[in-house]
C-alpha cells in the first residue's frame, strides 16, 4: 500500500507526539531521543520524502537492501539495525553506517579489521539478548561488559552504546508491561559500563509497540517503521523495483 505525503506528515508528528509524551511522562527532553525510521522493504522515494520531512536517521535490516537505497536518498544519516554476517563487513565499512547489531567477537574482530585497512572508525552498538530469546541476535547480559571491553581494545573502532530487542510478549500481557523490566536491565548495564567507559552513551531500544517503555527507561533511539509506514511489503525492495 502507497503512502501518500500527507499520510506520511500525519504519521510523523503521531510519532513526535508518542515520543514528547512519554519523555514528558519520564522527565526527560524529547531532543534526548532520536527517531530512527526503519524502512525495511519500503522504495527510496518514501525514504527521501521521510528525510525531507525532518526524519533523517534511517534504519534498514538487510546490508543489500541499504547499499541499494543508499545512493537514491540524499541529506540520510544510515543505521544497519539487523543482524550482520561477517562475509558483508566489506561493503558496510567505510560507508558511515552506525551498526546496530556488533554482538560477537567474530564479527568485531572482522568490522576492526576492515575498519583498519580502510582507514577508517566504524561506529557499533553491542547488541544484547536481553529477554534471552532464541529468535533474536545479540550477546547474552552476563557477556556484555567483556565484549564491550573487548571492542574498545579492537582498533579503528567506537563503541557508542548498546542496542536490543525484545522477546514477543507473552499472550495476554501488553508489549509495555513486558519490555520496561527489560529495558531497565539494558538501562542499568549501560550506567555501570558508563563508569569505566564514558563514551559508551546510547541505548538503541523500543519500536513501535513497546515505545513508551524504552523512553521510560532511558532510549536515546528508537527504531520505528509500522507507526510510520504502515505494514511492510511481502519482500526486500529491489533496484529493478524502480
Amino acid at each position: 500500500m502507497s503512502v501518500t505525503p500527507a499520510d506520511l506528515a500525519a504519521s510523523i508528528a503521531a510519532v513526535r507526539e508518542r515520543i514528547a509524551a512519554a519523555a514528558e511522562r519520564a522527565g526527560r527532553s524529547p531532543i534526548d531521543v532520536q527517531l530512527i525510521a526503519v524502512t525495511k522493504t519500503h522504495p527510496p522515494q518514501l525514504i527521501q520524502q521521510t528525510v525531507d520531512a525532518g526524519v533523517a536517521d534511517i534504519g534498514e535490516n538487510r546490508v543489500q537492501e541499504l547499499l541499494d537505497k543508499r545512493p537514491l536518498v540524499e541529506g540520510a544519516r544510515w543505521h544497519l539495525v539487523g543482524r550482520l554476517q561477517r562475509n558483508k563487513v566489506r561493503a558496510v565499512v567505510g560507508q558511515q553506517v552506525l551498526v546496530h547489531s556488533a554482538d560477537r567477537r567474530s564479527l568485531i574482530d572482522a568490522l576492526s579489521a576492515r575498519a583498519e585497512r580502510e582507514g577508517v572508525v566504524q561506529r557499533i552498538l553491542v547488541q544484547v539478548n536481553v529477554g534471552d530469546d532464541p529468535a533474536k541476535g545479540g550477546c547474552r547480559l552476563d557477556e556484555v561488559d567483556e565484549l564491550v571491553a573487548y571492542a574498545r581494545g579492537r582498533p579503528n573502532l567506537a563503541v557508542e552504546g548498546l542496542m536490543t530487542i525484545p522477546p514477543m510478549p507473552p499472550d495476554g500481557v501488553d508489549a509495555v508491561t513486558a519490555a520496561r523490566p527489560l529495558f531497565a536491565e539494558l538501562r542499568r548495564r549501560r550506567d555501570d559500563l558508563r563508569t569505566r567507559f564514558p563514551e559508551v552513551v546510547h541505548l538503541s531500544m523500543g519500536m513501535t509497540a513497546d515505545l513508551e517503555a524504552a523512553i521510560a527507561e532511558g532510549a536515546t533511539m528508537v527504531r520505528l517503521g509500522t507507526a510510520l509506514f504502515g505494514a511492510r511489503g511481502d519482500r526486500p525492495w529491489r533496484k529493478d523495483d524502480g
